[in-house]
């Protein structure tokens, strides 16, 4: 039995990264002589251990074969025979594709330490094509090593097309696009995830309400760089650096998407995208099965971000239906998620990207004012109690309104 440490833990000691995350493969043993040794089983489809005292995963070296469509349509060989280097040949990228023996001596059959020295992101072999999911991870690599100057080599892009125009990436479970998106959400660079899928065709695959944006205009005297798209990107980018809540800038993304269905002889004004996105939103996070956090934080950013643009022009009422449009004062957090993805849409345009954007403190004032109000003092008057919930309901509105105004001075 030899054991190797493998894939990211060796990557990302090579790239000068911290990975407390550690895979190993076995070679060279079978299932009962990992659970003679205190192995824990855990995989379904292939055979993975848990590690008796440390609890990090050991798989007994395999080869794949393909038999079916998707990335769960293939035939496994873990027999003992299998080597490092079949292991190694399956794998996606050269860069995840180096092993370490106990001595720290690296094993690199396909040339990843020359491709992490090249900065470039390149397919082990043909055989990438046989898994779909290997777009998204090609595109989320793309994304997390942006700023270290990766980019997809020419000729693995060629291949994501191909898989992109097969229809193979219709067969992914929704579960799985997800969890790559996330992911690629949390990188230092989640528009690039974007950027790459589009270029090699994914984006209208996995998701069209977003690429459809592409090549729509908007006015050049709001929009300078005009294409919606691209917009949409730049707004992306601006939230990432404001922001490392990827639920924050999954609404950012996700803002503008009723833009796509303005009725083409308006443009390229889109009024109204607002609530035409809200229906394209659904059907993004039910296809996707995207969790409520993220699918309500994109609601508000498409329904109410004209709203936070326009604050300094709002009445005090106005800015308090807003606020409890937000749920401002059972859920401050969410007015917190809520001024980062309207700031970086104001942000992602060309030549605004270090404007500043007092509409979200003027929200801020807005909602600490209106909260300060006491409320149970206000209810304590008889006069007040008496009173329908309506009644009740409007008179706190009132006062939260009347706060607004003197903090705002409006």
């Amino acid at each position: 039995m030899q054991i190797y440490l493998v894939g990211g833990a060796v990557r990302d000691r090579l790239l000068g990264f911290d990975n407390a995350d550690r895979d190993w493969v076995v070679v060279g043993a079978t299932p009962q002589e990992m659970l003679d040794q205190g192995y824990t089983p855990v995989g379904r489809d292939f055979p993975v251990f848990l590690h008796p005292r440390t609890k990090e995963e050991y798989a007994l070296a395999r080869t794949e074969r393909k038999t079916g469509p998707g990335y769960t349509g293939f035939a496994f060989n873990a027999a003992p025979g299998v080597s490092l280097e079949e292991d190694l040949l399956r794998r996606d990228l050269t860069l995840n594709a180096i092993a370490q023996d106990s001595n720290g001596r690296l094993i690199d059959p396909h040339g990843g330490v020359r491709d992490i020295e090249q900065r470039v992101l390149r397919h082990v072999s043909p055989a990438f094509t046989e898994d779909p999911l290997r777009v998204l991870r090609v595109a989320r690599f793309a994304a997390r090593f942006a700023s270290l100057g990766f980019t997809v080599a020419d000729e693995t892009m060629a291949l994501m097309r191909r898989l992109s125009a097969s229809g193979e990436l219709q067969h992914l479970v929704a579960e799985r696009v997800w969890q790559e998106t996330e992911k690629a959400l949390c990188s230092p660079a989640p528009q690039v995830y974007f950027r790459t899928l589009r270029d090699c065709g994914a984006l209208k695959v996995i998701l069209p309400e977003l690429d459809r944006l592409f090549g729509i205009p908007q006015p050049p005297q709001h929009h300078p760089e005009i294409d919606t798209g691209v917009h949409v990107l730049m707004c992306l980018e601006q939230a990432a650096r404001m922001s490392e809540d990827p639920v924050v800038r999954f609404a950012t993304l996700l803002h503008d998407l009723g833009k796509g269905v303005t009725p083409k002889e308006k443009w390229p004004h889109h009024y109204g995208h607002e609530i035409l996105g809200l229906p394209l939103i659904r059907d993004v996070c039910e296809r996707l099965r995207v969790p409520k956090r993220y699918a309500a934080l994109a609601r508000l950013v498409c329904e109410y971000h004209t709203h936070c643009h326009r604050a300094a022009e709002l009445k005090p009422a106005s800015l308090l239906r807003v606020l409890e449009a937000l749920d401002a004062f059972r859920r401050p957090q969410q007015l917190a998620q809520f001024l980062p993805a309207c700031e970086a849409d104001s942000r992602g345009r060309t030549g605004f990207e270090e404007r500043p954007y007092p509409q979200a403190d003027i929200l801020r004032q807005a909602a600490a004012a209106a909260r300060a109000v006491d409320v149970p003092a206000l209810l304590s008057d008889n006069k007040v109690v008496s009173r329908s919930p309506e009644a009740i309901k409007t008179r706190i509105a009132q006062a939260r309104s009347q706060a607004i105004a003197r903090a705002l001075q409006r």
